[in-house]
């Protein structure tokens, strides 16, 4: 179940950052590349994220790798993102078990490939115990899915006779969310200057921070996130408390 969100009022890190990895397609085309490799590209500023979201104490990393509308774009280029989502878990799960990073993958898995679901599932198996970082992969992913599917497994409980409709609450639906375990996203990024979250994490962003930069992702290094961790610390959240109110409990 979600923590009372006052817990992260003294927060100047954020304890969970979620991020649209957004403008690989645009980075290869100003470079008259090939969108894989700008797809490539950016496989290389998810490592490098993750690395500095260690060193700063970050607890959760979620990341939309590929939503459950991706599947819209031409099959030549799905086909590459598959392969090369089997070729990174195949190339980067050891490395980030032997750096304490454990890795998870929601969304419906069930249209992957074998192959891929194997992957995943080791990739899973063999850092489930890891505690320094969770990364949280969003594939095949959509935030309205995973309202839908908590609501189905509510609507389940009370066929059965295990719930009633009027003992639902806010609180209920949140515990059966995709990542109900780990805390609400802090800090919510978006490359490449759209400006929209994009059927994300639509239930868990309410209280999040927004921030959108106009770098394409391959070129969102360490200085772009020290800018948007920057952006953070400066901010005042309140959930819907007001300002002084917030001072006040902020100094107690």
């Amino acid at each position: 179940m979600p923590e009372n969100p006052l817990a992260s009022l003294n927060t100047r890190v954020p304890r969970h950052l979620a991020i649209i990895m957004d403008g690989n397609g645009r980075w290869a085309k100003q470079r008259f590349l090939p969108r894989p490799a700008g797809h490539r590209a950016g496989v290389s500023a998810v490592r490098k994220t993750v690395e500095r979201c260690i060193v700063e104490g970050i607890e959760v990393l979620t990341l939309f790798a590929f939503s459950s509308e991706n599947w819209r774009r031409p099959a030549q280029e799905v086909s590459l993102l598959m392969e090369l989502f089997i070729a990174s878990l195949e190339r980067e799960t050891r490395k980030m078990h032997e750096n304490g990073v454990r890795v998870r993958i929601i969304g419906e898995r069930g249209a992957f490939a074998p192959v891929l679901q194997e992957k995943i599932r080791e990739a899973e198996a063999l850092t489930a115990s890891n505690q320094r970082l969770n990364l949280v992969i969003a594939a095949n992913y959509g935030g309205r899915w995973d309202i839908t599917e908590a609501a189905r497994q509510l609507a389940a409980e009370v066929e059965s006779g295990g719930l009633k409709a009027a003992d639902i609450t806010n609180e209920l639906i949140a515990s059966r969310l995709s990542i109900a375990d780990l805390p609400e996203p802090d800090l919510f990024i978006r490359t490449g200057g759209e400006q929209r979250i994009s059927n994300f994490l639509l239930w868990q962003l309410a209280y999040t921070e927004l921030y959108f930069t106009p770098l394409l992702w391959p070129d969102f290094d360490e200085e772009a996130l020290t800018a948007a961790l920057d952006s953070f610390s400066k901010r005042q959240r309140r959930f819907g408390y007001t300002g002084d109110q917030i001072e006040n409990l902020t100094q107690t």
